[in-house]
């Protein structure tokens, strides 16, 4: 007789149990291959914002120039180089080219991402008269330390692992209501703290206020804590494989962590910035290196996951405590009548 108390996976006749791994192995890893080769391989862009500065005339040849890659760039004018510059100091552009009487001048900030400042340099050298080098000033460098963003790139997978990690233990060691969430906040601080920590004051990689870099990163595991803790509340200890997967499979490769969103394919782009990595590795860009700024909509998509995701928790907490409190009441009416519950 099958037992009652089992499982519905340890149900399963052992012969479906294989078949289900000979299946889903592969799966996960076309799935992982898919999206990271899918992306990698589409790079170009698209809308990036870039700035043109200087007098109308001449910008509106330069402007004319680049729209004629339909579709790559979403262009702002700004009247002068001074103002370029602080564009791009505030995160709202990638880059401008300013006309100069001598040519024209490219302004980049690789602090938002080396690969989007290479690109435009090899842009600006094709709209460049033959043989003219093209002047290049980066407004935004990224760190002396850390040049090809490598560190800040490779820390958003860590965030993820101790996330789900976090999550996953929260539900693993049942804990519920002010207890997980609990859990889950002070694990998300000391995850901030410790990834300040090396990524900030020993790599020199990130060049913020330290306690802001470390709410940051901290905001980022919460999320993704949260999430992966919120979701097995609500429909149990599946919720851990299905948040993960999505995180890991989906989210990290859409981050566009070692490049922009708007270098990535569409939707990739877009779906990456909704999922906590890719929300994450902006915000943390914003942190670091702009003062903050550009940073108010992925701080918003990975509050939304917070709330969500502790939602989620004490919800499911509050549930089982409901079910554990009627258990007994259950247990005396099912009893024959006369005994003794």
């Amino acid at each position: 007789m099958p037992d009652a108390t089992a499982s519905p996976v340890t149900r399963l006749p052992m012969s479906r149990r294989m078949l289900a791994v000979i299946l889903l192995a592969p799966l996960v890893a076309a799935v992982a291959l898919w999206a990271a080769g899918w992306t990698g391989a589409r790079l170009a862009p698209r809308d990036l914002p870039l700035g043109v500065a200087g007098p109308p005339a001449a910008t509106a040849r330069l402007q004319t120039s680049l729209e004629e890659r339909e579709g790559a760039f979403d262009i702002h004018r700004y009247a002068d180089e001074a103002a370029a510059k602080e564009a791009i100091k505030d995160h709202e552009v990638y880059g401008a080219v300013v006309a100069t009487p001598q040519g024209p001048k490219l302004l980049t900030a690789s602090a938002a991402g080396p690969m989007v400042a290479q690109m435009l340099t090899t842009v600006a050298a094709q709209q460049a008269p033959q043989g003219t080098v093209v002047p290049t000033e980066d407004v935004v460098p990224a760190p002396s330390a850390d040049p090809r963003g490598a560190a800040l790139s490779g820390s958003m997978l860590p965030l993820a692992i101790a996330g789900i990690a976090a999550g996953a233990l929260v539900t693993l060691l049942q804990l519920r209501g002010t207890r997980a969430v609990g859990a889950l906040v002070g694990a998300a601080a000391l995850v901030g703290a410790a990834g300040t920590a090396i990524a900030g004051s020993w790599l020199d990689a990130l060049t913020g206020n330290w306690w802001a870099e470390a709410g940051t990163l901290g905001l980022v595991a919460l999320a993704i804590g949260s999430a992966v803790a919120g979701l097995a509340a609500v429909i149990g200890q599946p919720g851990i494989g299905l948040m993960a997967m999505l995180i890991m499979l989906i989210g990290n490769p859409f981050s566009a962590v070692t490049s922009a969103p708007q270098l990535l394919p569409e939707p990739a782009g877009l779906i990456g910035q909704l999922l906590p990595p890719g929300a994450g590795a902006s915000l943390v860009r914003s942190v670091a290196f702009f003062d903050g700024n550009g940073g108010g909509g992925p701080a918003l998509t990975l509050g939304v996951w917070v709330v969500l995701g502790l939602l989620g928790v004490v919800l499911g907490g509050l549930r089982a405590d409901r079910a554990e409190t009627a258990a007994p009441a259950s247990d005396r009416d099912l009893a024959p009548a006369g005994s003794v519950a």
